[in-house]
């Protein structure tokens, strides 16, 4: 067994200086950017840890294949991070490290810092005390995840040969809830889409023009309400096409599962649930696809009718759903709203992702079920749903033809992408021993995994 015998100190001193790299993908200068990339790659350097550079922000490769006989697994997860936000929010400077109590709090320091941090922690870990890893790793991190991962899919297609792998682990994605270690073995698709409506050329007088022109607000608000019918159901034609009925067995499963709906509401300070009344809040969590009306740009509290509107609208989607035709439910239920005055368009944006799913009984999700077991003994391990949407998986699969094992030790409750962000000081010792047993697991025992699979040749 590996020891991890380093003060929290050390660790969060190191810890610390990666959060102070303002790695914000969407607005860091690339100086910025390949300082976090160069950091990664340095702690990387017993396994030849290197910055490649494609058309965004780079790519941190690094490989130790000194193990005849055994998988290779490939470790993702990335090194940007979400905007700050509203500074005023913040307890503490956002890309300052900062202990509080049984915390550390940081832009990055859960999503996706902290996780990948443990990982680099194991393997340097194993070098230093055993001079090998147990068994062949590559590791490929990069930085552009949480604008949309724009430029992996490229660099991922032209690195395939040199990335295949038995088996993707992904440092990146969240434990459900702290109260029980979990293993997701599906996240959820995306899309998303601008839904703009255009008036007169330009902002109007509201007092000259007021009640002689249709107002785009108040039309985009029409299109918006027709979305969903007042139970909560998305009201789109189309919008469930594919989606297989929840069977019995998956409801008895999650009926089964503790959860309190009246400690739900109330910590997010509501009163009572919504939803599609025939699914419980877990059913609509874990199973259900979704539609959300994620912000609205208009005019302002002055006194004009507008002359444009553009709602965003955000979908969860769920196995079966194609996210092309979400896309097309969508746009043929917006334009065939009759409103009249003014113009309607559907933007999608690039880059729908589909829904993403790993068997219960995967070799790697039974190892790493074990790894969690070693670590938190007597505690039952959660096979749940990540609501949110991890684009690389459905690429992974695509392109290496091999599955993606989420194991992070980051927590969904962490105000990921909100202001205070924080981790949980004690999960980085979980993490590390429940990593080292995983690798022991998928190299040695009965879990251990088949050849590489091939993907397949596109027709």
């Amino acid at each position: 067994m590996l020891s991890f015998n380093s003060p929290d100190e050390e660790y969060l001193d190191e810890l610390a200086d990666y959060v102070a790299i303002p790695s914000v993908s969407r607005d860091a200068t690339a100086e910025t950017m390949r300082s976090a990339a160069e950091w990664l790659a340095a702690q990387l350097s017993f396994a030849d840890g290197r910055v490649v550079a494609t058309e965004g922000h780079p790519v941190v490769r690094a490989d130790w294949l000194k193990a005849p006989g055994a998988p290779t697994i490939l470790v993702y997860g990335h090194y940007d991070v979400q905007p700050t936000g509203d500074l005023a929010e913040w307890k503490t400077p956002p890309f300052e490290l900062v202990r509080d109590g049984n915390v550390i709090r940081g832009r990055g320091v859960t999503d996706d810092k902290g996780p990948v941090y443990i990982v680099l922690k194991v393997a340097q870990a194993f070098i230093a005390q055993e001079n090998a890893l147990p068994l062949n790793v590559k590791f490929v991190f990069e930085g552009e995840e949480e604008i949309g991962s724009a430029h992996f899919p490229k660099f991922l297609r032209e690195h395939a040969d040199e990335l295949a792998a038995d088996l993707v682990i992904s440092a990146d994605g969240a434990m459900w809830r702290p109260s029980e270690p979990s293993l997701s073995i599906a996240s959820k698709g995306l899309v998303t889409l601008d839904i703009e409506v255009t008036g007169a050329k330009e902002d109007l007088h509201s007092g000259r023009y007021g009640g002689t022109v249709a107002n785009p607000l108040h039309a985009l608000a029409e299109i918006l309400a027709s979305l969903h019918s007042a139970d909560g159901r998305v009201a789109v034609p189309g919008f469930y096409d594919g989606i297989s009925e929840l069977s019995g067995t998956r409801r008895a499963e999650i009926a089964a599962i503790p959860f309190d709906d009246v400690q739900y509401v109330g910590d997010l300070g509501l009163d009572e649930a919504f939803g599609e009344i025939s699914y419980s809040t877990l059913e609509r969590l874990f199973e259900r696809p979704t539609l959300e009306i994620n912000g609205v740009k208009s005019g302002g509290k002055y006194t004009v009718i507008p002359h444009i509107a553009t709602g965003y609208v955000s979908c969860r989607l769920v196995p079966g759903q194609s996210p092309g035709h979400v896309l097309e439910s969508i746009t043929n239920h917006v334009l065939a709203q009759k409103i009249s005055g003014v113009r309607v368009a559907v933007r999608p944006d690039e880059g729908g992702v589909p829904a993403y799913t790993i068997s219960a009984d995967h070799p790697a999700i039974r190892a790493a079920r074990a790894a969690l077991e070693h670590v938190y003994p007597g505690q039952e391990v959660l096979l749940a749903v990540i609501g949110g949407t991890l684009p690389a998986t459905a690429l992974f699969e695509e392109v290496l033809g091999v599955k993606t094992l989420f194991f992070s030790f980051s927590t969904a409750d962490e105000q990921l992408h909100a202001p205070n962000e924080f981790m949980r000081i004690p999960r980085l010792r979980e993490g590390m021993r429940a990593w080292e047993q995983l690798w022991r697991l998928l190299a040695e025992g009965p879990h251990q995994l088949s050849p590489v699979a091939k993907p397949p040749v596109a027709q």
